[in-house]
């Protein structure tokens, strides 16, 4: 195998207080209370802009501030984007043996481009990917298969594994017609008996063998 893609939010990091720390932010600025954070962890996974909907729609706010709440939380996420944050235990010598053994790594969120390339440089994370792909890097969003398939050709491969937490890296990765391993200690939605997948871990140093093991498999081996 040459490329691995990841999702980031609930697969890299555990970003949810510090997203939910912008929705509330947001929320008290325009008179309403907070949201716990299991309730924002519900919301995670199709982009900012349907996340910033469903926390106004829990507080009955008028659809028509839409645009400028989702700015509003944009520019408090991105004010303090790694207060809470941290990545999940053992990732990074993980990306970093994965390199070490040939593979190009690459991310594919729905979170917008400029806030998760920010966080992976906060993290230190930064030079390990070779393409970015955020929610807004192209006109459509995962479970949209084309944001997988960007990132794939931009990593030269045609293929290769996608790793995410969710139900909807899941579908992506069947829509696009990559092999999905998936980390269960995220934010998904469904039972996870329900997640469609090639392998499941509930810690990253699983993933190496899972990698190994796809690889031996591949044709030409």
């Amino acid at each position: 195998m040459s490329a691995i893609v990841f999702d980031l939010d609930g697969t890299l990091i555990d970003s949810a207080p510090d997203i939910a720390a912008a929705v509330n932010r947001t929320l008290a600025d325009a008179g309403h209370a907070p949201l716990d954070l299991p309730t924002v962890i519900s919301f995670i996974g199709h982009g900012l802009p349907r996340l910033v909907e469903r926390a106004m729609g829990a507080r009955g706010i008028d659809m028509a501030e839409h645009a400028r709440l989702t700015e509003v939380t944009l520019a408090h996420y991105n004010a303090a984007s790694n207060d809470l944050t941290r990545p999940y235990p053992g990732v990074m010598a993980v990306l970093e043996h994965l390199r070490d053994q040939g593979h190009r790594l690459g991310i594919c969120t729905n979170k917008p481009e400029g806030p998760a390339r920010k966080v992976l440089g906060q993290f230190g994370m930064a030079h390990l990917f070779d393409v970015v792909v955020g929610g807004d890097s192209l006109t459509v969003k995962k479970p949209d298969p084309a944001p997988l398939h960007h990132a794939f050709a931009a990593l030269g491969a045609a293929s290769g594994l996608y790793v995410g937490d969710s139900e909807v890296d899941a579908d992506t990765a069947k829509a696009a017609g990559i092999p999905f391993a998936f980390f269960t200690q995220g934010y998904c939605h469904i039972p996870h008996a329900d997640v469609s997948c090639i392998a499941r871990f509930d810690h990253f140093d699983a993933l190496p063998r899972i990698v190994a093991d796809m690889t031996a498999t591949a044709p030409g081996h």
